[in-house]
Order: structure tokens, then C-alpha cells, then sequence
């Protein structure tokens, strides 16, 4: 079967599972997944049902006990050590994690702007990405100098900063009251229009889901 240009990312029978003492415990079983560009796709499920595993794998922070995953048409290797991967989340691949990887050492506007230059990416418009998602005031503030909700969306806005031919958010308002997440969101789906980027979100957060063109749920068993 030939591979679609415009599909960003494909997973084909992706399986992953752990041990828990004598337990093996089943998160990802054949699990499939494409990703188009401008797409934005939900991926939901309670806590336990492997979303945030399947966001570590995508990219590739964890190694799959089986299938295969495609960046870009490329075929990803099985290892998440290899410098393909390292290649992808530098320049193409943007991921805001629940506990957001922020650089302790430098400020808000610092972590924006390092991003933006890892990534091969302009300078940044630092001071509208913090007013549109209401962090204006917080530039010079490292990120132990502000609240979870405020590292969250600043995570989200060094995501930007490095314009992304793919997001990856896992949990991207959990920490956040209703008004700030639908202002986040509203950010999120502004992103996506301007710039054609293609986001897989996983949420618990319906209003965030319905917004997406699907919705992907997991079980507990990792099944769709």
C-alpha cells in the first residue's frame, strides 16, 4: 500500500505492555492511528488506558513491543536512542508533557527562545505568544518562579515557538480552571489553522475532544 503525502504520522499495530510483578499488564494491543495534515485528533480514555504511553512512543521516548510507526512517510526505528528520533523532536516533532520540561536555568522567555533556535526556527514572537495565552508579566520568571497552570501554557508556547509539522499534547489544559482552558484551547485550534499543523491531543477534557475532528478513545486494554 503506498504511503499518503499529506499523512504526518501512521501507527500500525502498535502493542505495548509492562510488567507488574509477576503481572504483565497490556497498554497499547494492535493499536492503529493516522494523522493527516491540518488534522486534529482526541485521543481519550481513562487514566490507565495508555495515552500517555502511546504519546511517549510517538515520540520516541519509549520503544514498542511491537508494530511500527511512520514520521513523515519515514519509517521510525525500534530503538529510542537513535538519532532519527532525536532529529525529529528537535526540528519537526513538538511535545508538551504533563509535567512540561521547561529548562530550570532559564526563564520563560529564555526556554521560548531556545526552542525556536534548536529547532532552526526565526526568532520568535516571545511577547504575543505569552499574551495570547496570558502569561504576560511572566518573561523573566524561571519556571519554579510560577504556578503548574502557567508552566503548562508556557510548554505550549515554546511548542509553538519551534513551528511543529507535528504536535503532541498530553493533557494540554489538565491543570488549568474552565475559562483559562478554553482560551488555551481556543490558542490550540488558532495554531492549527494558521499554521496547518497536525495535533494529537490526549484529554479527559470533553469540551477540548469534541472540538477535534475525531476522537480516538482506549480502553483500559489499550484497544480502540
Amino acid at each position: 500500500m503506498g504511503n499518503d503525502v499529506s499523512e504526518r504520522l501512521s501507527v500500525r499495530g502498535l502493542c505495548k505492555a509492562y510488567r507488574s510483578g509477576d503481572d504483565r499488564v497490556t497498554i497499547l494491543n494492535d493499536f492503529d492511528l493516522s494523522l493527516s495534515d491540518g488534522e486534529a485528533v482526541a485521543l481519550t480514555g481513562r487514566s490507565g488506558s495508555g495515552k500517555s504511553t502511546l504519546i511517549h512512543l510517538l515520540c520516541g521516548l519509549a520503544v514498542p513491543d511491537g508494530g511500527r510507526i511512520r514520521l513523515f512517510g519515514e519509517a521510525m526505528p525500534a530503538t529510542a536512542d537513535d538519532e532519527l528520533w532525536a532529529t525529529q523532536r528537535r526540528q519537526r516533532v513538538a511535545t508538551v508533557f504533563q509535567d512540561t520540561n521547561l529548562l530550570p536555568t532559564l526563564t520563560v522567555s529564555e526556554n521560548i527562545r531556545f526552542r525556536a533556535s534548536l529547532a532552526d526556527r526565526p526568532a520568535p514572537d516571545v511577547a504575543g505568544w505569552l499574551r495570547a495565552l496570558g502569561l504576560q508579566g511572566l518573561a523573566d520568571r524561571y519556571p519554579d518562579q510560577v504556578s503548574g497552570g502557567q508552566r503548562q501554557r508556557a510548554a505550549i508556547a515554546v511548542a509553538f515557538a519551534m513551528r511543529p509539522e507535528l504536535l503532541l499534547a498530553d493533557e494540554p489544559t489538565g491543570s488549568l480552571d474552565r475559562h483559562t482552558a478554553s482560551a488555551v484551547a481556543d490558542e490550540l485550534f488558532r495554531f492549527q489553522r494558521d499554521t496547518g499543523c497536525p495535533m494529537l491531543l490526549a484529554t479527559h477534557d470533553q469540551a477540548l475532544a469534541e472540538r477535534c475532528e475525531r476522537i480516538v478513545p482506549l480502553t483500559s486494554e489499550g484497544d480502540v
